[in-house]
């Protein structure tokens, strides 16, 4: 059994790998850093703002099961009634 040693530097730059191509790399490797630097905070962002929607809806529904268990039929409004039955004060 034969054992190969193989050393590495792992900074060292292979001959035909020129100092612009280098460059490029790094250059392209920055940006795309910083795409996901800029994705990840715009991830959070929707969370958050579908948690704030998520809120909201609950919120609405409650008031909707509230109207609709209000009605004197017993039967559930629909959304021209309900919007009908309960005018915002500019009206």
């Amino acid at each position: 059994m034969q054992i190969f040693l193989l050393s590495f530097t792992p900074y060292a730059i292979p001959s035909a790998m020129s100092e612009k191509r280098l460059q490029t790399l790094e250059e392209t490797l920055a940006h795309q850093d910083q795409q996901i630097a800029d994705l990840s905070e715009m991830l959070i962002l929707q969370g958050r703002e579908i948690a704030k929607l998520h809120k909201e809806i609950t919120k609405l529904n409650g008031k909707l099961e509230t109207a609709n268990s209000h009605s004197g039929e017993g039967e559930a409004l629909s959304g021209t009634e309900f919007a009908a039955q309960n005018k915002p004060p500019h009206y």
